[in-house]
C-alpha cells in the first residue's frame, strides 16, 4: 500500500482538545506527555476515543492472552492489511512482550504459520488471524487446536484482538495517521 503523503485528518495538538477530551488522550498515550498520533486524531470525535479507548484497553492490557500473544496477533493483522502505523507501533511493544526481531519480520510473510519455529499454539494462533481476515471465521480445525492450549475466555479474547485491530488499521489506513516518531523501522519485504 502506498503511504499518503499528508494525513486526512490531521492530529490535535493538546491545546487545541477541550480538557476532557485531553485528559483521555494523555491516558491513552501512557501519560507520555504528547499521546500519539492516533489518539491525537481521534480527538476529532471525543465520544469515539473516550468509548473506543475503554475497550482497546481491555484487548491490550487486560485481555487472557499472554501478552506475546496478543503482540503476535497484532502484528500478523497489521501485515495483513499493510497498516505501517499499527505495524510499527506494535513492533516496539512484541519486543516488548517476547517476540524476537526475526519472528516479527516472519508475521509479515505470506505464511509465516508455515514456518517451524513457533509453538504449535502460536502456529494456531497465525493461522486464526487469517482466518479471521478472510473467509471471516475460524475453521473447526484450527479452533480445535486453539481449544487444545486456550480456554473459552482466551479464544474470544483472541477473535476480539483479531477484530479491534483489523478496525484500527482500517481506520489508520483511511484517515492517514503519519508514524510517530521514534518507531522502529518496518522490516524487510513490507
Amino acid at each position: 500500500m502506498a503511504e499518503q503523503n499528508e494525513p486526512r485528518l490531521a492530529p490535535l495538538d493538546l491545546a487545541d482538545m477541550d480538557p476532557a477530551t485531553r485528559e483521555v488522550a494523555l491516558r491513552a498515550g501512557a501519560g507520555e506527555g504528547r499521546p500519539d498520533g492516533i489518539f491525537r486524531t481521534l480527538a476529532h470525535h471525543p465520544d469515539l476515543l473516550r468509548r473506543w479507548t475503554v475497550f482497546g484497553a481491555h484487548v491490550l492490557h487486560k485481555s487472557s492472552l499472554p501478552p506475546r500473544l496478543t503482540e503476535l496477533a497484532i502484528l500478523r493483522i497489521g501485515a495483513i492489511r499493510r497498516c505501517p502505523y499499527e505495524f510499527a507501533q506494535h513492533t516496539r511493544l512484541g519486543l516488548e512482550r517476547g517476540l524476537t526481531p526475526a519472528e516479527i519480520n516472519l508475521t509479515v510473510t505470506d505464511d509465516p504459520a508455515s514456518d517451524p519455529g513457533w509453538t504449535d499454539l502460536e502456529r494456531s494462533v497465525l493461522r486464526a488471524v487469517g482466518e479471521l481476515h478472510d473467509p471471516g471465521r475460524i475453521s473447526a480445525e484450527t479452533w480445535a487446536a486453539l481449544a487444545e492450549h486456550l480456554d473459552e475466555r482466551q479464544i474470544l479474547d483472541l477473535i476480539f484482538t483479531v477484530g479491534q485491530y483489523n478496525l484500527v488499521s482500517v481506520m489508520l489506513n483511511s484517515v492517514g495517521v503519519a508514524l510517530d516518531e521514534g518507531l522502529p523501522e518496518l522490516p524487510p519485504g513490507w
